[in-house]
């Protein structure tokens, strides 16, 4: 069988080339993952129903989401892609109004022929200890063979979009904050992540 050069190979209409250079610009680096999450969505662009518009779910937090985001509309910033995070490499396409869509899921059993490709996905050994470029090599020759493909039905309601209510503003900061979170904002509740949040030059500096 004549193996695809990285020009033959495309994603989403883009080069194999063309998408790792996305990849770097968007990603910061390229990563395994991403190069095997722009398979993924590109198999499940393929396979979408008939529809108008689209959202998103990613099962994961590791890279799958940043290839949805450089390759279609959805971006978790618009609603159109959500992270629910199962902890399973695995990407959802669904029509917003009726949930009818493809599942593109990672399937172990297809691993067998792609020893690098399987050693990165279960963690077989050490990162410092993979072989890069045969990762990088299998992930483009595997394309979408190592994948399975669903068709699902989203429970709209489970990925329904909670529209803020009123804005007040925070007794304690003075920033402003849903007033459903209570008398004062999360973070003075204690829920930020600062162990110290002052103005520039406050201490002098």
């Amino acid at each position: 069988m004549k193996k695809a050069t990285s020009s033959e190979v495309t994603i989403c209409g883009h080069t194999y080339d063309e998408y790792i250079e996305m990849v770097k610009a968007f990603h910061g680096h390229v990563a395994p993952g991403m190069a095997l999450s722009g398979f993924m969505v590109d198999l499940a662009c393929r396979n979408l129903p008939q529809g108008e518009y689209f959202d998103a779910i990613s099962e994961t937090r590791k890279c799958l989401p940043d290839a949805v985001q450089l390759l279609t509309p959805c971006t978790v910033g618009n609603g159109w892609l959500r992270i629910i995070d199962l902890g399973r490499f695995a990407l959802s396409l669904f029509e917003k109004y009726t949930g009818n869509g493809v599942r593109v899921y990672v399937d172990s059993r297809k691993l067998g022929d792609w020893p690098e490709l399987k050693g990165f996905f279960f963690r077989l050994k050490p990162k410092k200890e993979q072989d890069f470029e045969a990762l990088m090599a299998e992930v483009r020759l595997a394309q979408a063979s190592i994948f399975g493909l669903q068709e699902v039905m989203v429970n709209l309601d489970s990925v329904k979009t909670h529209h803020r209510g009123a804005f007040a503003v925070c007794p304690l900061c003075g920033e402003g904050y849903p007033e459903d979170d209570g008398e004062t904002c999360l973070g003075c509740q204690g829920k930020a992540p600062y162990l110290r949040c002052e103005a520039p030059g406050s201490r002098g500096d």
